[in-house]
């Protein structure tokens, strides 16, 4: 079954290209779904800091200073903010890494259009029955164990101490409109096929690995006290990601050129593939929204 082959593939080695991105802002802004407002949940970004309330074009993306490790991704990805909870204090808990995997490139038809910008997973979700994991891949578990996803919901945090990270996977559309970019879809919904009138993309993967025994060197037991900014204590059934095409054209037509399950560094005319930027990536627009858990909700409304 598809499921358990994902789960043993996503430990190894199988993306045919990958790049490690540092967070640099946390904010309450989600220019895909609410573009314009300060009334999102807490979201953290990697990738073009060009990024603000305002839905950006690729070009504009382009401008920005990226977090990743190749200079030819001027992409902006985000995903809910983790919080380990204790009381009303909620602390960050940082990704030990944060990776973005390109994977089927050999299947894929077209790079990524131009101002492509898509969301994966259900913010909206509370319970196993809202995840579709042969779709989106949506799953936690401890990737140096203990494996615990056979007595759990497989998209709720684990119940037990992690011996190292606590890491999540999402995977997004790989099938787009050329002539209308704001429709794409899942070939695996679609029988593996693109739906008509749609082209295939590479897959895009978060690989996301947080620091949970750095934020509780205690561990815990049972429900941990950890919480997406878009659910509840315990949950992981609301993870979700966004992500705004910023590759430039040369690289992203280089990474079409990758063949096999053989990792391909894309490089480009802006540089090496795997190669941090001398710039500093930072919030474009400081003195707006806020980085605070407490006043992000009030900013909804849901106080």
């Amino acid at each position: 079954m598809f499921v358990a082959r994902f789960a043993v593939l996503a430990g190894t080695a199988v993306a045919l290209t990958d790049i490690e991105h540092k967070p640099f802002m946390r904010k309450n802004i989600d220019p895909i779904v609410s573009p314009g407002r300060y009334v999102s949940h807490m979201h953290s970004f990697y990738g073009s800091d060009i990024i603000t309330k305002d839905l950006p074009t690729t070009a504009e993306l382009q401008k920005g200073c990226p977090s990743g490790e190749n200079p030819n991704d001027l992409s902006i990805y985000w995903a809910p903010t983790l919080y380990y909870v204790k009381g009303d204090t909620y602390t960050e808990i940082y990704p030990a890494t944060f990776k973005t995997y390109y994977e089927n490139i050999d299947r894929a038809e077209i790079p990524f259009p131009p101002n492509l910008s898509m969301v994966a997973g259900n913010a909206s979700a509370k319970s196993q029955s809202d995840i579709n994991e042969n779709i989106s891949a949506i799953t936690w578990w401890c990737d140096a164990g203990p494996e615990d996803r056979t007595t759990r919901p497989r998209a709720a945090f684990p119940r037990v101490t992690c011996t190292a990270h606590m890491q999540a996977i999402l995977r997004f559309p790989d099938c787009v409109n050329p002539s209308d970019v704001k429709k794409y879809a899942y070939a695996a919904a679609n029988g593996g096929k693109c739906p008509s009138g749609m082209k295939r993309m590479p897959s895009l993967r978060f690989s996301i690995r947080y620091d949970t025994k750095k934020a509780i060197p205690g561990g815990w037991t049972g429900i941990p006290p950890f919480k997406l900014a878009c659910g509840a204590i315990g949950d992981g059934y609301c993870l979700h990601g966004d992500f705004i095409n910023g590759w430039y054209e040369d690289a992203a037509l280089n990474m079409l050129k990758a063949k096999g399950q053989t990792f391909m560094r894309i490089d480009g005319a802006h540089g090496n593939g795997k190669q941090y930027s001398t710039c500093k990536a930072k919030d474009r627009d400081p003195s707006n929204g806020t980085s605070d858990y407490h006043k992000s909700v009030e900013m909804m409304g849901m106080s």
